[in-house]
């Protein structure tokens, strides 16, 4: 019996180990965004609250705790309250695979990818049931852009990962970041880092690509009859989202937690602070596209999508598994049996 609750209290350790640093991050990059945001169009961004604003968000969570919930009377209720619940909980049980360093993840699967792809693609269940659920025209409406635009890229994505999938051999995200110690594989598939980047950023409703929410046509979207901590849970299931695909991005194209360069001053740094790097570094391009693009028309999203990204990642897919089949016909690489029996010591 004691056994039992010792690896429970062990995996309860680890589980807060993980969960506590996300949501102190998720804090952390909200204020990030709104910087960004500000010093772009010339402004400070939040700088009151806390030294250089740092302390803005918590203030933010805290407005959002003490805010009444009202739930409308003609919603059905149970769903209403289900759907931010399920939204904050399956951004944070996809960050369960993701490795900060080659011993620093809560569970090492060997089809880590797989695991991500499926719990990102239930994301959005949420946002249906919270658009459903209201019993109102602008979040249903919301609700089913989202639904459709989160699918729509879904399968871009899908096919981008199949690239790197090729090219490791593996559905390990430990492998995957191994893989990359002598070239990262930003370089050799930098069109599809790009078209996942773009993706990503339809993925996580994020702008230019935040139609489910946009302000001029749907008030707020499936978040309209929302209010107090409920909201705060959609709020943070998104930003969790952008964290995840940021560190899904720094695994699969930007080596993970490998330094830029294996040489001694560099290398000095601890990997969980090269793998918090990339995931900044994207984020701040996430950050800066919302300042700087302007949202696309539906029908231009939908393009994008299947016309464009779609038949492109495609004809990637097969350019790299040629690429591949002729280096592996044209320089034929020893089996594990003959690297053995060439390093085999003669008695």
């Amino acid at each position: 019996m004691m056994e039992y609750i010792q690896i429970l209290g062990n995996e309860v350790y680890k589980i807060l180990f993980l969960l506590v640093p996300i949501l102190v991050s998720v804090a952390m990059i909200v204020w990030l965004d709104r910087r960004v945001w500000g010093l772009v169009q010339k402004r400070k961004g939040p700088n009151v609250v806390g030294p250089f604003g740092l302390l803005q968000t918590l203030a933010d969570a805290l407005k959002y705790i003490f805010k009444e919930i009202i739930i409308p009377a003609s919603s059905n209720k149970t769903i209403f309250i289900l759907a931010p619940i399920v939204t904050m909980t399956l951004a944070l049980v996809a960050w369960a695979v993701i490795p900060i360093s080659s011993n620093l993840v809560l569970s090492d699967i060997n089809v880590g990818i797989l695991y991500l792809f499926a719990v990102s693609s239930l994301g959005v269940y949420g946002i249906i049931m919270g658009g459903w659920a209201s019993n109102s025209k602008y979040p249903f409406l919301g609700a089913i852009r989202s639904a459709a635009q989160m699918v729509s890229y879904e399968v871009s994505i899908g096919i981008i990962i199949i690239n790197v999938l090729l090219c490791v051999g593996s559905l390990n995200l430990k492998d995957i970041v191994i893989a990359q110690k002598e070239l990262w594989y930003v370089i050799p598939l930098f069109p599809m880092f790009v078209i996942f980047l773009i993706s990503a950023l339809a993925e996580t409703n994020r702008p230019p690509f935040d139609l489910p929410e946009a302000e001029a046509e749907l008030v707020a979207g499936y978040q309209t009859e929302y209010s107090g901590m409920m909201y705060a849970m959609f709020w943070l299931g998104e930003y969790a989202n952008i964290l995840l695909m940021c560190a899904m991005g720094a695994i699969l194209f930007l080596g993970g937690w490998l330094p830029i360069i294996d040489v001694y001053p560099i290398n000095l740094i601890p990997a969980p602070i090269w793998m918090i790097l990339k995931i900044l570094f994207l984020f701040f391009l996430f950050a800066l596209i919302k300042a700087i693009v302007p949202r696309y028309r539906y029908d231009q999203l939908m393009r994008l999508g299947w016309k464009i990204f779609l038949p492109f990642s495609l004809l990637y897919v097969v350019l790299t598994a040629s690429f591949l089949v002729f280096v592996y016909f044209t320089f034929p690489m020893p089996s594990a049996a003959q690297v053995l029996e060439r390093h085999a010591v003669s008695p």
